[in-house]
């Protein structure tokens, strides 16, 4: 690796962080342009801190009782601040000690053991993700489930339905309804639908009794690329949902843009029209789970009809481990989605 002179503090903190996300993202580690954006703040919150001490904490020499000051200076910011949480705190001295380590390789010096050596120093923030301090998932209860199943599927040609009501909804409430669907119905999360292409779904046949058994999963951000089955009711609310999206003309290769002319659907857009249909179906406004509840509430649902925990993790591209998460969660009957 090249050794690199060093460079004044006003350009040493800017320039590690450039160095450190840019290896990352050719290593293929940090792609998500929304996980890039998070990083860059916590590490700018941290070295408009050290510029701003005096003198100026130097990139180089940053010991331990500078992560101490700067931590404390954090505090007496408002309570609901989730940068005072431990999980926040252990989040940001991981991030400092990559960047400090990434420089420390490049300009020839000794790696900074300051972070980890704060972290074994303050418990609260050490065991911050350990299984007694994160909090169970959240997940649909049984009623909750019918009713969000009831709400998205008045949007799909049901036997005795009125025509008229399906002619007056917009291609954009279809979408909606059949995104969460597929949050709820295949373990989607909200990167997983804003990624999915019209080669996504899986079909099981030919002809017009044909409905999408699986879905090919592209990968984005920390998930790998997957295939994932589709509950057959999600699968009739997707097969509408391709109708209306060809009868409306919808150019692109995304199977949920955000307009006519494809455009991709950036994460606000899609977190708010999930958040909409959520709270259009009676099922919105409880916790923080937002619309990762519904994918919780799928993986729930597949452990608890026995499939392997390896296997919904290879639906849910996750690692095994993370199953383990889900056994402090146990409704007394099952949600029948």
């Amino acid at each position: 690796m090249e050794v690199l002179p060093p460079s004044p503090p006003q350009s040493s903190f800017p320039q590690a962080f450039e160095q450190w996300a840019a290896d990352q993202h050719g290593a293929g580690v940090l792609r998500k342009a929304g996980a890039r954006v998070v990083y860059q703040a916590m590490w700018e919150s941290f070295a408009a801190w050290c510029l701003a001490q005096s003198p100026a904490v130097q990139l180089d020499t940053v010991d331990a009782r500078d992560l101490h000051a700067f931590q404390a200076a954090r505090y007496g910011r408002k309570a609901t601040d989730q940068s005072l949480s431990p999980r926040y705190a252990l989040r940001l001295m991981r991030l400092i000690e990559r960047v400090l380590a990434h420089h420390a390789g490049r300009t020839g010096s000794r790696p900074n053991r300051a972070p980890a050596d704060w972290v074994r120093a303050n418990p609260q923030v050490r065991y911050a993700e350990s299984e007694r301090a994160d909090p169970p998932p959240e997940v649909l209860t049984p009623q909750e489930a019918r009713q969000l199943l009831a709400h998205l599927s008045a949007a799909r040609p049901r036997p005795g339905q009125d025509p008229a009501a399906l002619a007056g909804l917009p291609w954009q409430e279809v979408r909606n309804r059949a995104s969460v669907a597929l949050q709820l119905g295949a373990g989607l999360a909200p990167g997983d639908v804003r990624a999915l292409t019209l080669a996504s779904p899986v079909m099981n046949g030919v002809g017009p009794k044909a409905r999408t058994w699986k879905l090919r999963v592209p990968a984005n951000g920390t998930l790998r690329a997957r295939e994932t089955p589709v509950a057959s009711w999600a699968a009739e609310l997707l097969h509408h949902w391709l109708q209306v999206r060809a009868a409306s003309r919808i150019a692109g290769e995304f199977l949920f843009p955000s307009t006519r002319t494809g455009k991709p659907w950036l994460a606000d857009s899609q977190y708010q029209c999930a958040r909409k249909v959520l709270e259009a179906a009676g099922v919105g406004g409880r916790g923080a789970g937002g619309s990762f509840r519904l994918r919780h509430t799928f993986a729930l649902r597949q452990l608890r009809r026995g499939i392997r925990p390896e296997m919904v993790a290879r639906w849910m591209g996750v690692e095994p481990a993370e199953m383990k998460r889900y056994d402090r969660v146990a409704p007394k009957s099952e949600t029948m989605v």
